[in-house]
């Protein structure tokens, strides 16, 4: 198992980021509450598909924890029975959580799905600290930091359902993102520690520098972009349908967010510019500056062209996998090895 631990910890890293798609595209289409409840769905381990599912109808068997909508609200069944030619109110009791009690078929799904791919990214973690055992002797960094994710995907989770039960609450939301981060940085970091390479990059202090501070932007951004979005979302529910006036007043997040977004550019253009200029072999800055001025596009698309379709999602995708890469960037640029 040894031998393949670094392959496991990729795949482990791969499905987290899966889980930010996943995550993503439940953003885009507004799903986050397709699920109502948590871990389950609507009180089954696979969801329904149809409202009729979810309705008191005679003569039907129910079990405990199941909900059917009733009067607009949620009711969780007491106990298991079955339903007689009467609704009888004793077997039933109100879902507390909140009083969000709307049937999506496609909320409801998309929701599951994200919320599948977060299980497998979790079983992947748990394989991945189960087999770093096998470098206790070599590095017990490694053991200690793979279960430390292990605990952080619990605790992920845990905010999931935090966020389900506040009906999105826009700063659990940022943690929740601000959390898979994290997530994405550890698993990184265990990478780099069980498979050393001889650095061929040349130690530079301000190149390293200035490659924290735009990390710390492209976290700072990722925040922003968050707010941005639920300022959109609370558009879409006040009822304007339509995507040419989402943006049409914004809040002043909205102006820091696209004002940071040149600090960001110039941040990562001067490293581009001193990479090459001196010669210190970080070839990972190429694909910041290609992630970035897509980055950019899909941003100006979203303004200019109206929130095409896929394009919150791609958004947030590639600020993923340019905080990855930038957080890499910075192991890499260590002095010491690791």
């Amino acid at each position: 198992m040894k031998k393949h631990f670094t392959s496991i910890a990729k795949t482990a890293l791969i499905l987290v980021y899966l889980v930010i798609v996943a995550g993503a595209l439940v953003r885009m289409t507004g799903s986050g509450m397709g699920c109502p409840d948590w871990p389950k769905c609507f009180g089954y381990y696979i969801p329904p598909t149809d409202v009729k599912e979810l309705t008191w109808s005679e003569n039907r068997e129910f079990k405990k924890g199941q909900v059917i909508i009733k009067d607009q609200s949620l009711l969780v069944a007491k106990d298991n029975f079955t339903t007689g030619s009467t609704f009888e109110a004793s077997h039933w009791e109100k879902y507390t959580k909140h009083d969000y009690a709307i049937f999506n078929p496609t909320h409801t799904w998309t929701e599951y799905i994200n919320r599948l791919t977060g299980a497998l990214a979790g079983l992947a973690c748990f394989v991945m600290a189960i087999a770093s055992f096998s470098l206790w002797k070599q590095s017990k960094k490694i053991t200690l930091l793979s279960w430390l994710v292990v605990f952080m995907m619990g605790f992920q989770a845990w905010l999931g359902a935090t966020v389900v039960y506040s009906v999105l609450n826009p700063v659990k939301i940022t943690v929740h993102m601000v959390m898979a981060l994290v997530i994405v940085a550890v698993i990184l970091y265990i990478i780099r520690l069980a498979k050393p390479v001889s650095s061929d990059k040349i130690f530079n202090p301000m190149f390293r520098t200035v490659l924290w501070v735009s990390l710390g932007l492209t976290l700072v951004q990722v925040v922003l972009g968050t707010q941005v979005r639920q300022f959109v979302d609370e558009q879409v529910k006040s009822g304007i349908g339509n995507e040419t006036l989402w943006l049409s007043n914004p809040e002043i997040s909205f102006y820091f967010h696209r004002t940071f977004s040149f600090l960001v550019l110039f941040a990562n253009l001067f490293l581009y510019l001193r990479n090459k200029r001196l010669k210190l072999g970080f070839d990972k800055i190429n694909w910041v500056m290609l992630l970035l001025l897509a980055e950019i596009a899909s941003g100006i698309a979203m303004y200019y062209l109206h929130f095409p379709f896929g394009s919150q999602t791609i958004h947030l995708v590639l600020a993923s996998i340019l905080f990855g890469i930038q957080f890499y960037m910075i192991l890499e640029a260590r002095k010491n090895r690791l």
